[in-house]
């Protein structure tokens, strides 16, 4: 099984990152970025931005996970 760590930079009341490694299987890395950036939006009292999502350290994917926003 394919274990990825993801890194996602956002805006709440103040620039906060979140690191967490999922497993994929079967989905694709930017739908498992997608779903965790939902979960962390949904567990916010206030109005939070995307910045930026990397996956394993070095590969952004955060237009992607944004057009899935959209």
């Amino acid at each position: 099984m394919n274990k990825i760590s993801f890194e996602i930079h956002y805006k709440a009341y103040n620039r906060t990152t979140q690191r967490s490694s999922f497993l994929l299987i079967g989905r694709k890395t930017e739908q498992v970025a997608f779903e965790w950036w939902k979960q962390i939006r949904k567990e916010m009292s206030f109005h939070t931005e995307l910045d930026k999502v990397i996956v394993n350290g070095d590969q952004d994917v955060t237009d992607i996970v944004k057009e899935l926003e959209s």
